[in-house]
């Protein structure tokens, strides 16, 4: 999905560099997801369980636009 990729590889852009390794542990597990989850996550404001896969997400949508 065009939308989340651009979501993600703005972070990565913006967010990787300045993330410490537990941030970065995220986000990888986060790329894991399959593109439906992540659309859920991204795009509809759901949320995991996953504290700080939740709290990378904050942060991506944060920085959209």
């Amino acid at each position: 999905m065009r939308e989340l990729d651009l979501l993600l590889s703005s972070w990565l852009d913006r967010g990787w560099a300045a993330a410490d390794a537990s941030r970065r542990a995220a986000f990888l597990r986060l790329l894991e997801a399959p593109d439906p989850q992540l659309a859920d996550w991204l795009l509809h404001g759901f949320r995991p369980d996953d504290q700080p896969i939740a709290a990378l997400l904050d942060d991506i949508i944060s920085r959209r636009g």
